[in-house]
């Protein structure tokens, strides 16, 4: 078997159809074409062989390599990158296109429908053997489809997405003041296809435990609608035998407004019904403890019960969507609660028969961001501990709690309450890290869009309506101002993290994963006889990643810490 007119590193344009074949095309002038019974194996072994930077327009064809067992060391994904450098979430080959030849991305011609007025001709279809429009634009009959007709259209394809790829590199380059740019376009690039992994691989569920778990809180399995409605209404019991039998009638515990007049009749009056504000008051009246309780059972019964079980979890592992992007700064995002399972289901979460995960939480992450990329030489001093807010903490003269306060208010524009004072102290302690926040909060404010260090575009929507009241105008300015603070270090954070994550994921080697990213935390799922080696990969691809990352722009010397251990359930995290 042939590895192709391929070499190492060499980008290679691939598109697939799983019923016509595929077709690889190489910025050096090589082309290969197969037919559907031995495309995979082809590109497997080319895989194989040369390594080559797979190119492709967006996340179907990962999906199809993953499905089909092939993980690829190296790729460009337009979509990715196009998210990159022109900001928000929407991509697709129409507008990786447009925005790669400078054209108007919010007017891409699309197909319009046909109705009784039209016809065929008048549908715009255009020339079905011409993917480009006279005015530039990619015909929206290929964007439709049009390309997978014939393994000669999957070649035009091909080469068109190797275009796009061309002037995505050139954008990159000429973004100012951003030379890291071209190796975040590379880690986007493969964040995105790790997304594609993990949402195949899934995350590993004791199915047992867990429906022990949702038992304790919602008792049984309903037997059908009935039986869940009654159960429904004994836990709502639990909160209403708190209260004289005839105030009892007519309250909605799901209602808002209820709660809040439940409480009153209690003898409890609040502003609103919000979690933290009646944690509170858990002394005042025993309906209040009864109400948090219940409202931890209503989550799980609603979100995280039977039905989340039965729909999300196959073959012991609990699978959703994930994005490499969440569109704003640029975080991985998941679906089917992978990003925000609740605590008293982490038990649940279990490695498999002789297996054991390893998992490692970056340290004060968006602190240490903060003065990289502001390039605050004190700020940075203060990295190199353990624990940054200790120093920090001291230099301004207060506790350590009161110090964390205040660096996490000001990246996300607080002014007021707790840790005001040692706030306002971070001026003169730490300036060239507090200007870099408020110039960018200024820019966000006046409407500006903003780039992070890696050259990701933060859209500020250009400006405020001048017919808007001013006292609306002021606020939508402020709103947007601690919006654009906190974007460009919760942004670079991203960046950094989804660096770490593809630097760890080159390093293992099978059957090691990665099954989980959350925010700043790596779950690996490993064979427990090579946990510790895994441990080691992790902890030394943060070193790599911290060296990669600094480098060229960042002088200050910042370091970075993870917290790393090995672990049978996720609920034994520290």
């Amino acid at each position: 078997m042939e590895s192709g007119p391929f070499a190492p590193n060499e980008p290679v344009a691939l598109v697939i159809d799983p019923d016509l074949g595929a077709v690889a095309v190489g910025e050096y002038g090589g082309e290969s074409r197969w037919g559907p019974e031995v495309a995979f194996a082809e590109i497997e072994q080319i895989e194989r062989s040369v390594a080559p930077r797979w190119v492709w327009w967006t996340s179907a064809t990962p999906e199809w390599l993953v499905a089909a067992g092939i993980r690829p060391t190296r790729c460009w994904d337009l979509d990715a990158v196009h998210r990159l450098v022109n900001g928000g979430w929407r991509g697709g080959p129409a507008r990786s296109w447009a925005a790669a030849h400078d054209l108007d991305v919010e007017d891409v011609p699309t197909i319009a429908p046909v109705d009784l007025f039209s016809s065929a001709a008048a549908s715009d279809q255009g020339d079905p053997e011409q993917p480009i429009r006279p005015d530039g634009h990619l015909e929206p009959s290929w964007t439709d489809g049009a390309w997978s007709d014939s393994i000669s259209h999957l070649s035009t394809w091909a080469t068109l997405a190797l275009a796009v790829h061309v002037r995505q590199r050139e954008q990159l380059d000429a973004i100012d003041d951003r030379p890291a740019a071209p190796a975040t376009a590379r880690s986007e690039s493969a964040a995105a296809l790790l997304a594609i992994e993990l949402g195949a691989d899934g995350l590993p569920i004791d199915v047992t435990e867990a429906e022990r778990i949702i038992a304790t809180f919602i008792g049984p399995r309903p037997r059908d609608h009935a039986d869940e409605r009654r159960l429904a209404a004994a836990r709502d019991d639990l909160v209403l035998h708190h209260l004289p039998h005839d105030l009892r009638e007519g309250v909605d515990l799901r209602n808002p407004a209820n709660v809040k007049s439940l409480l009153r009749r209690a003898g409890i009056e609040v502003d609103d019904t919000r979690a933290w504000r009646l944690e509170r008051l858990r002394g005042e009246h025993p309906v209040v403890e009864a109400l948090l309780v219940w409202r931890k059972a209503e989550r799980v019964a609603t979100t995280f019960g039977y039905r989340w079980l039965d729909e999300h979890v196959t073959r012991h592992r609990l699978r959703g969507s994930w994005s490499s992007s969440d569109g704003a700064a640029g975080r991985m995002t998941a679906t089917a609660g992978l990003h925000n399972l609740p605590g008293d289901l982490r038990p649940a979460v279990a490695a498999g028969p002789g297996h054991r995960f390893v998992r490692a939480d970056l340290g004060q992450i968006e602190p240490r961001i903060l003065a990289a990329v502001s390039g605050d030489s004190a700020l940075a001093a203060a990295t190199h501990e353990a624990d940054m807010y200790a120093p920090v903490a001291q230099r301004l003269g207060v506790s350590r709690d009161i110090a964390k306060v205040a660096v996490l208010g000001a990246m996300y524009g607080q002014t007021t309450g707790h840790g005001a004072a040692a706030l306002r102290g971070l001026d003169a302690a730490y300036p060239v890290a507090m200007n870099y926040l408020t110039d960018a909060a200024r820019a966000a404010e006046a409407g500006h869009d903003l780039r992070t260090r890696g050259g990701r575009r933060v859209r500020m929507t250009g400006g405020i309506d001048p017919s808007t009241a001013e006292r609306d105008q002021r606020s939508r300015a402020a709103a947007r101002g601690r919006y654009g603070r906190n974007a460009l270090v919760q942004g670079a954070a991203a960046e950094f993290f989804k660096t770490w994550a593809v630097i760890v994921r080159a390093r293992l080697s099978a059957p090691s994963r990665i099954v989980l990213c959350l925010h700043d935390e790596l779950l690996v799922h490993a064979p427990a006889t090579e946990a510790d080696d895994v441990a080691a990969i992790i902890d030394d691809a943060l070193q790599e990643t911290a060296a990669r990352w600094l480098q060229p722009e960042i002088q200050v010397d910042v370091r970075f810490v993870a917290d790393t251990s090995i672990i049978g359930r996720w609920s034994e995290a520290k």
